[in-house]
């Protein structure tokens, strides 16, 4: 800077302390104003935007893509550039030497001018980091795979219809339907062994959440029962799990009440005096709670899987199981607890109810109809009874 250019500074400078600018209330004033828009601005994307929500932290879980917020994201990045044993590199050394660079700024940078055409240094220093992360972070969001979706229960009644559906595919063949226990039949190992009631005061009492998650979690290696928590080689997450001690406890324990919702949507809707069942509304929730555990991949099940309607309707070593309008089809006379070829009494440990044993038949008798549409086609007057209307029992 020459002399000139200095008076020029120092007389620009007296004047405008001359003027003035109050810090109150005039700096006070514009500081609380970019305050509140920053805060309206939070407000709306925390509305409008939200977070999503995801299940609590497992690290068990190694499906789980750990991804951080966006504004770390160009951190997270750099980790992929510098793997292994020179991680340091890019989560230390790179990271420390910008924000240097940055902070000693105004050291190397003696420049008198404050107009950004004119402070090339400082300029070209701050593009070049302000493109840095923009450019890593844009990379980071693109090439992240997508987190696998989980089943995710956020309430109560989710929990518990979360938790009811987990019971069925995992425990029901050994537990049955409503905890009831007995002897268990058909399940490699456990063949003949007789498991007690986990449904009744005894159990439901005595035994607080953290006892039950511990037992599904880690199992009971003893008494036969496998490990279910990821931790353990099992298949069910720490959400999964928590799920199912909720759906336990709100069931089985007379002492709670089940919400409303949760016990509509596990019920059963009622058929009218003429109605003919449809599988997508009555004997879906029917089959999956009594019979997914043990018809589907790996069981012994004669190779029939019951998880859709296709499957129920077509695969089996003795297929088909179900034929329409046809009261002596296999799933019919093993329901009513015959001994056929195809297979015994089913479910094995317990009978069905009257009330579900009479839904199955007038389905088959129907014509076995999939959808809700097609059962109210072959339905002489009835209209078909939308889902979780009225129950026929109780949740179990």
């Amino acid at each position: 800077m020459n002399e000139e250019q200095k008076q020029t500074y120092l007389e620009e400078y007296k004047k405008e302390k001359e003027d003035g600018v109050k810090f109150y209330p005039d700096v006070i004033y514009k500081d609380l104003l970019v305050a509140f828009g920053i805060f309206l601005l939070l407000l709306g994307l925390a509305i409008f935007m939200g977070v999503a929500a995801e299940p609590p932290a497992d690290p068990s879980d190694s499906a789980y893509i750990p991804r951080p917020e966006w504004y770390f994201l160009f951190l997270f990045q750099m980790l992929k550039y510098f793997p292994g044993e020179i991680e340091w590199i890019g989560t230390v050394v790179i990271p420390t030497i910008a924000v240097l660079a940055l902070l000693l700024l105004p050291f190397y940078d003696r420049s008198p001018f404050r107009h950004w055409k004119k402070r090339k240094v400082a300029t070209a220093i701050m593009g070049l980091t302000v493109v840095g992360i923009v450019v890593l972070t844009i990379v980071a969001a693109a090439t992240t795979p997508p987190q696998e979706e989980t089943s995710l229960a956020t309430n109560i009644s989710d929990k518990i219809v979360l938790g009811q559906d987990l019971y069925s595919v995992h425990c029901v063949e050994c537990h049955g339907a409503e905890g009831e226990g007995g002897e268990i039949v058909g399940v490699e190992g456990l063949e003949g062994v007789v498991v007690k009631s986990i449904s009744s005061q005894d159990e439901m009492y005595t035994r607080s959440d953290d006892t039950f998650y511990a037992v599904i979690d880690y199992g009971q290696p003893d008494l036969g029962m496998p490990p279910f928590g990821l931790g353990y080689g099992g298949e069910l997450s720490r959400g999964e799990i928590d799920a199912v001690v909720t759906f336990m406890r709100y069931t089985w324990d007379d002492r709670v009440e089940i919400p409303e919702e949760a016990a509509q949507a596990g019920a059963i809707p009622e058929l009218g005096p003429d109605e003919i069942p449809s599988y997508e509304v009555h004997m879906e929730p029917i089959i999956k709670r009594y019979c997914v555990s043990c018809h589907r991949p790996g069981k012994k099940n004669n190779n029939y899987l019951m998880r859709t309607y296709q499957e129920t309707m077509e695969t089996g070593d003795h297929a088909p199981n179900v034929i329409p309008g046809d009261l002596n089809s296999n799933n019919i006379l093993m329901i009513n607890r015959q001994e056929i070829e195809a297979g015994g009494p089913m479910p094995p440990t317990r009978a069905l109810k009257p009330e579900l044993i009479e839904i199955f038949e007038r389905w088959v008798a129907g014509g076995a109809p999939e959808t809700a549409a097609e059962a109210a086609a072959l339905s002489p007057t009835a209209e078909p009874t939308p889902t979780g209307e009225t129950e026929v029992y109780p949740t179990p």
